[in-house]
């Protein structure tokens, strides 16, 4: 619990993967991808009940055999490509009713922490905000991207105010959401139907080294490298 209300941990792992086929069972480490993520949760003090969310059977055994809790299986239309990440959430969280909070972990972030689960989850309760998700800084700033014209010509994404100068040190920060925790008030999450909500939600900041999104083959062995 956190503040007096219950939280309700979700794990979301479907079997198809595009970029990284069978990407949740990948080995990273010398354990499935999925296994960072259940142990960082079954680490996290505020969770008072981690599921998972998946319509493969072969991803559901391991989960189980890794103890974590998988009462049922995903329905086929919620598992693809095109399927909302908040329709998965809030069909677990149907499926098992009763909690206020509910908190969305996705085996990509394998360095992800407890204590990243904890703090995002601590800084939802002492903000009042109805949701939190983990950020952190973004790899480029939006006033250093550009798009190309048919003639070849740049003109800028976001206009960089004229008082501002082009070195990254003058630029203010700037932060990407990176898919790490999603924390989100249930019934603030029905009534929106989405994580994440500009002025509304909470921002939890995640050192760079930790907020590795896998998503390839690539981002996989990038991860594999990583010191931490």
């Amino acid at each position: 619990m956190i503040g007096g209300r219950s939280v309700l941990a979700v794990i979301t792992a479907r079997g198809g993967s595009k970029g990284l086929p069978r990407k949740n069972l990948a080995q990273f480490r010398g354990e499935p991808l999925i296994a960072w993520t259940i142990q960082a949760a079954q680490a996290a003090n505020s969770i008072d009940r981690l599921i998972l969310s998946s319509d493969d059977p072969e991803i559901i055994e391991t989960a189980r055999a890794l103890g974590c809790e998988a009462p049922f299986q995903r329905a086929p239309e919620l598992a693809s490509d095109t399927a909302a990440s908040v329709d998965v959430v809030l069909d677990a969280a149907d499926r098992v009713p009763g909690y206020d909070i509910v908190v969305l972990l996705q085996p990509t972030s394998p360095l992800r922490t407890a204590g990243d689960i904890e703090a995002t989850l601590t800084l939802m309760a002492e903000k009042g905000a109805p949701g939190a998700v983990s950020v952190s800084e973004a790899p480029c700033h939006p006033y250093l991207i550009f798009r190309r014209d048919a003639a070849g010509r740049l003109s800028p994404f976001v206009e960089k105010p004229a008082d501002i100068g082009w070195r990254r040190q003058d630029l203010p920060p700037a932060y990407r959401v990176n898919g790490a925790v999603y924390a989100a008030d249930l019934a603030w999450l029905r009534a929106g139907r989405a994580m994440c909500k500009a002025g509304e939600t909470a921002a939890y900041e995640m050192p760079v080294e930790r907020s590795v999104d896998i998503d390839t083959l690539e981002d996989l062995r990038a991860a594999e490298r990583s010191p931490i």
